[in-house]
């Protein structure tokens, strides 16, 4: 089963909000399995004018916190759990991360997570971010869930 998320549904999935919030939809995912989200990267980002103002590219830190949110996604669609419910998912660890090519305005960037393994509330993933088919960043990111009363 392989379905898409509009905005709409992104926004109520993930408790980011503009400036922070990194996806602006969801092209396909598969429950359990994988995600591919869309960015599309704009002049007008907050974090441009400061990063470079003569060259503007995307923070790579920036570029992980999007592949983070799709994990988010992953396990929210998964799992069936809004944020508003019993827990939020945190990013709790990145490994491996490298970065290609940088990311400027004008760029779609599509981000790609595969689920690894899910144990106990943590999951670990393997995150791709590419531009116009080539890859700009990689990095494994565990999430884990914070369980509310």
């Amino acid at each position: 089963m392989s379905t898409t998320l509009d905005i709409y549904q992104v926004l109520r999935l993930l408790p980011h909000r503009y400036p922070f919030l990194l996806i602006d939809k969801v092209l396909s995912y598969t429950p359990g399995q994988s995600l591919i989200a869309l960015k599309n990267v704009t002049y007008n980002e907050p974090f441009f004018p400061g990063h470079f103002p003569q060259r503007p590219v995307m923070p790579g830190v920036l570029i992980v916190e999007a592949m983070a949110q799709a994990t988010g996604l992953l396990a929210y669609a998964d799992s069936r759990v809004q944020p508003a419910d019993q827990g939020l998912y945190y990013l709790v660890g990145i490994d491996d991360a490298r970065f290609k090519q940088p990311v400027q305005p004008g760029d779609q960037l599509i981000i790609e997570v595969v689920l690894e393994r899910n144990m106990r509330d943590v999951w670990k993933f393997n995150g791709t971010a590419k531009v116009g088919g080539k890859l700009a960043a990689s990095a494994t990111i565990l999430c884990a869930r914070e369980k509310r009363s």
